[in-house]
């Protein structure tokens, strides 16, 4: 994160641009206007103490959700007798995601590559390094024996198909995007057959 800072700052001061920072947050505001930053106020400083509150407030909805998406993710695998890793695979996975997926879209339209490509890639190196990492630390976490046998390599193959279709014509085509979901669709059937 600090190299990506660091070279950040570089790029925008040298080129005089903006930075993906920048960029991504505008896409956010094309989705939703409300998300734009109020103006600032004529008289004075605004508090600090609004911010503070509804940081406050967020983070505390974000800690029960995670907690209500967890317990009702592990019910309807008991409900439906599928195992709990089908269910965070595949409906925990597109839930969680669903930010990445709309802030990448706005992106891609607006031709912000820069971003659309790199939150898809930040997301997952902060999932696997941030998250995974962090949770390791708080509670060690035993790796099951089908994930890793297959679902952390197709985790793998999918890195690499992503690295030769960016180095192809430095792209990524709507063949390719179609390949990625036609592939995704495939494993997600494989899983549940595989239940």
């Amino acid at each position: 994160m600090a190299y990506a800072y660091r070279q950040e700052r570089t790029v925008a001061a040298v080129a005089g641009d903006h930075t993906a920072a920048f960029e991504k947050a505008e896409a956010i505001e094309g989705v939703d206007s409300a998300l734009r930053p109020a103006a600032p106020r004529d008289r004075g400083a605004p508090s600090w103490l609004k911010p503070v509150a509804i940081a406050i407030v967020g983070l505390v909805a974000i800690i029960f959700g995670g907690r209500l998406l967890v317990d009702g993710a592990v019910e309807l695998a008991r409900v439906l007798e599928l195992s709990e890793a089908l269910i965070g695979l595949t409906i925990v996975a597109v839930g969680t995601s669903m930010p990445e997926l709309v802030t990448s879209l706005v992106a891609a339209v607006r031709r912000q590559s820069d971003v659309a490509l790199g939150n898809v890639l930040g997301s997952n190196i902060y999932n696997i390094l941030g998250i995974g990492g962090f949770t390791a630390l708080i509670a060690p976490t035993p790796v099951p024996e089908r994930i890793a046998q297959f679902d952390m390599p197709a985790m793998l193959v999918a890195s690499g198909l992503l690295m030769l279709f960016a180095w192809t014509g430095r792209k990524i085509s709507r063949a390719e995007g179609a390949t990625f979901c036609g592939i995704y669709l495939a494993y997600v059937a494989w899983i549940i057959s595989a239940s």
